[in-house]
């Protein structure tokens, strides 16, 4: 029997992509295995299963090639199934990887006018994303990046991509649209190696655009755990900048090719304080889904992935309030960081008077050396309560 006590309602703002639940089960290896649902099919079986909303790339919606009249039919249906159900469009992006134009990247290629033609196709990808309602804008590279690096200058790739989002930066200023940009990284596939790899990386080169007000991340689990790192940590760096934007939830074998696993399927620690990582900060953005059903599904198992990434959230943002509430597990935790008060005239930064001070200081240097943290204890008590043993 389900518990409907994790039934996902659209005020847990929960999103998944039209490429999520419209992915046909195909493979490098193989063929597609079922026929996915339409997109105006996806947002009913969205809103069904109680999400909240639904995001897109430009061609998840249009496909290529297609003429103005039936571009607009294919809007007006999916406007009115939105209009029906309640879902929103919190985000869209710009499919800047799939089209053979784009083999050599898009805002980094070589050739001046594949470059062109990704801000062409972005900015037309922007418009239908404001119509639909979007705040936040994703750029993922995934073409962004080399097989040899023979091939390309890394300075000349980091120039052609900061006069890239500078220029849609100005060009969303310009229309006085309320729209942010929340940059996407991965440390390779498609590409050999994918520029900004990480997302310390992105946090960097934002640094260096002429609006970093308006520009973010958009960390991905997936991403961070195929380069073999702690994806907890990508979205504290991300949150104490202030430039957590909008964030990709799936799971991942460490260190594989990007799987894209149903939430919280693998690494199912690492889930845990993920959720409780957002939940304890506040974090008021959309919990979307960037995931694919296995291979194996119909259209009905494609739904129950679908369910049970957004349970998986719920089931642990419950254990993260248990958590919080475990006595034993905050007495450790008080004991671990207590001490605090003896040295609280450090806080607030420099000054002469605090060096005078610290260098007078005595410190048992033995001691500090030989105090028991019982980090082994509170992790067993951690492993013990996601596993509902406490």
């Amino acid at each position: 029997m389900v518990d409907n006590k994790f039934q996902p309602k659209p005020e847990d703002k929960f999103t998944f992509g039209l490429w999520t639940l419209g992915n046909p089960g195909r493979d490098p290896f193989g063929p597609p295995t079922r026929t996915p649902p339409t997109p105006v099919e996806i947002v009913h079986i969205l809103s069904e299963i109680g999400a909240y909303g639904v995001n897109l790339h430009d061609d998840d919606l249009i496909p290529l090639g297609t003429g103005a009249a039936e571009r607009d039919r294919i809007v007006a249906e999916f406007k009115k199934a939105l209009a029906d159900t309640g879902l929103k469009v919190p985000m869209a992006t710009t499919n800047l990887f799939s089209d053979p134009a784009f083999k050599d990247g898009a805002y980094t290629a070589n050739d001046p006018a594949v470059r062109a033609y990704a801000l062409q196709k972005t900015i037309r990808s922007i418009e239908l994303g404001v119509d639909l309602g979007a705040k936040v804008y994703v750029f993922w590279g995934g073409r962004e990046g080399t097989e040899s690096d023979a091939t390309k200058s890394p300075l000349d790739a980091l120039k052609r991509m900061r006069e890239a989002i500078n220029f849609l930066s100005d060009y969303v200023r310009d229309q006085g649209y309320d729209l942010k940009f929340a940059l996407e990284p991965k440390p390779n596939e498609p590409r050999g190696d994918i520029y900004f790899p990480n997302v310390g990386a992105m946090l960097g080169f934002i640094a260096t655009l002429d609006h970093p007000e308006m520009i973010g991340v958009n960390p991905e689990m997936a991403h961070e755990h195929m380069g073999g790192l702690n994806f907890l940590h990508a979205v504290a760096q991300a949150w104490d900048a202030g430039k957590l934007f909008h964030i990709d939830l799936n799971d991942q074998n460490y260190a594989r090719y990007d799987q894209d696993y149903r939430f919280a399927a693998q690494t199912l620690k690492q889930s845990f304080y993920l959720v409780k990582f957002l939940e304890d900060v506040g974090y008021a953005g959309s919990r979307h889904f960037d995931a694919h059903a296995y291979r194996t599904e119909d259209v009905s198992g494609v739904k129950d992935f679908a369910v049970g990434c957004m349970r998986s959230y719920l089931i642990l943002k419950e254990k993260g309030k248990q958590f919080n509430a475990d006595k034993e597990i905050q007495d450790l935790l008080a004991e671990v960081n207590s001490g605090a008060d003896k040295f609280a005239w450090l806080a607030g930064g420099y000054s002469k008077d605090k060096v005078k001070q610290l260098l007078g200081q005595e410190f048992d240097r033995v001691a500090l050396g030989a105090r028991a943290l019982h980090y082994e204890r509170l992790d067993q008590l951690t492993t013990e309560l996601i596993l509902g043993v406490r």
